[in-house]
């Protein structure tokens, strides 16, 4: 006999792992009645954000559903980095084609994983039958006036990175089959496959970008997408020198042609672009020697748009601005 929503429900997502992955005093009501209740304290402000991933849009058809499950809610909590907000808890909206017990269990094992090493709570959500789809919404905090926006970079800032580029598209070629390089090993293989399919969320070195960074946004897009995006919210423009990216050594194995393209617009990395003021440069060497791998790229400038340095002088970015949806609709 088929399992219905409720049991699907109990059997799969109502356990500890689960409901008390995050601050428990947070959560005055999770699972089971019509909504979820959060305890927000005084000074502090929520933070909320929702991701949908569809099935060969947002991950390949061949993949083990922990991975899935891990993957699904750390892209979506990187929105919670991205602003410096502590994670707290999230939602979980899940349509399936059908009931595959074992495709659950291990997609509830993955989301577990990703609950525990993230400290959030799931607190509710919603199953449906239909094509696959997974929507995450992610709660989180941060003290009034203390959030990482995308608006407030300026002229003279620092522009850094908090972690190497183009580690996801690299991924998404080993986890696809795709040709691979000789030189890459077996290792290599495996770190790749993990920053596509469990990217490691930088909200704990988002907590300490709030105390002094000017602006700030998640790498998702690509690097010249996202620098476009904080260029824009702040009114200025962005420099930054392509020999001064950041890679791993797996992503060195390929050539500097196709390395440089997906560090620059690969996405899928989820790392923290942020400006940083002049004055609080001391702080790099902070970071850095408490095993944060922070580098400065390039620099904030007057004027507007995004300007990369490849060596033999400025050019301005024109590419596309990002992955869009409905990129060929008006709308």
């Amino acid at each position: 006999m088929p399992m219905g929503e409720f049991e699907l429900v109990r059997r799969f997502f109502r356990s500890k792992a689960l409901e008390q992955a995050g601050d428990r005093q947070m959560v005055a009501l999770g699972i089971g009645d019509d909504a979820a209740l959060l305890n927000v304290r005084p000074g502090y402000r929520s933070v909320i954000s929702t991701d949908s991933m569809v099935e060969s849009v947002h991950f390949p058809s061949d993949y083990i559903s922990a991975d899935l499950g891990y993957r699904a809610l750390a892209v979506a909590a990187s929105d919670l980095a991205a602003m410096a907000a502590r994670p707290v808890a999230f939602t979980l909206a899940l349509t399936l084609p059908r009931t595959d017990e074992a495709w659950l269990e291990g997609f509830s094992r993955g989301l577990a994983c990703a609950a525990g090493d993230l400290r959030m709570s799931l607190i509710g959500g919603d199953t449906t039958r239909g094509p696959l789809n997974i929507g995450v919404t992610v709660f989180g905090e941060v003290a009034s006036g203390a959030e990482m926006r995308r608006d407030g970079a300026h002229p003279g800032d620092l522009l850094c990175i908090s972690g190497p580029l183009g580690d996801g598209a690299a991924g998404l070629a080993v986890v696809t089959g795709q040709d691979l390089p000789a030189g890459l090993t077996e290792a290599d293989r495996d770190y790749l496959r993990r920053r596509f399919w469990s990217p490691q969320v930088h909200w704990e070195f988002g907590l300490e970008l709030a105390k002094v960074a000017s602006a700030g946004l998640d790498v998702s897009d690509g690097l010249l997408a996202d620098a476009g995006h904080l260029a824009e919210e702040s009114g200025v423009g962005l420099q930054i020198r392509l020999a001064d990216l950041p890679l791993s050594s797996a992503l060195g194995c390929w050539p500097a042609a196709q390395r440089d393209a997906w560090m620059l617009s690969g996405g899928d990395d989820y790392v923290l672009l942020f400006t940083l003021p002049r004055a609080s440069e001391p702080q790099l060497n902070v970071w850095r020697a408490a095993g944060w791998p922070v580098t400065v790229i390039g620099r904030v400038v007057g004027g507007e748009g995004v300007w990369l340095d490849r060596g033999d002088g400025l050019e301005t970015y024109s590419g596309a601005p990002g992955y869009q949806h409905f990129g060929g609709c008006s709308v």
